[in-house]
């Protein structure tokens, strides 16, 4: 999980273009679900594809990892599937919002800044099947991970510290 936020992290700072106008950053979405069956709450998301010939397994080296997730921030849309063994899934998608009934009285709290990507990730984060998600930015950076409908936002000033140059 600490190497999915990384990669977000990184990515958001290695951008030097955020204040440009018309100007898009890298984006992500990571889902990391415990059955690799997504398809209950989940719709293929066209050609986003993740390129599993590069990286099938976030363990098996970091490096190659960050280097398809850089490609991807760039050039895809949609969440990126990950099986809690760090299996990712090759087809992208489009996480659908849970019913009403099944939120069992959760009231989401949507913050001010959210786009559609944030609201899905925060969403699919309620789900059982969901252990945790995080988002990329395009608009300006942020980082965010969400787990069992909270979440903990990182803006970009705020990421990257003594640590994690």
């Amino acid at each position: 999980m600490d190497l999915l936020r990384y990669t977000a992290e990184s990515l958001s700072l290695g951008f030097d273009r955020w204040e440009e106008q018309h100007v898009s950053g890298p984006s992500l979405y990571f889902l990391v679900v415990a059955d690799v069956d997504v398809s209950d709450y989940t719709d293929p998301l066209g050609a986003n594809k993740w390129p599993v010939n590069r990286c099938r397994v976030i363990s098996e080296s970091a490096e190659a990892f960050v280097e398809a997730a850089r490609d991807v921030a760039f050039t895809c849309d949609g969440a990126i599937v990950i099986a809690a063994d760090g299996t990712i899934q090759e087809q992208m998608v489009r996480v659908r919002s849970p019913s009403h009934e099944s939120m069992n009285g959760i009231d989401m709290e949507y913050a001010d800044w959210m786009g559609t990507k944030h609201m899905s990730a925060l969403e699919a984060s309620t789900r059982e099947e969901v252990l945790w998600s995080v988002t990329l930015s395009e608009e300006n950076g942020r980082v965010s991970s969400f787990l069992n409908g909270t979440y903990q936002d990182y803006p970009r000033d705020d990421i990257g510290g003594r640590w994690r140059p």
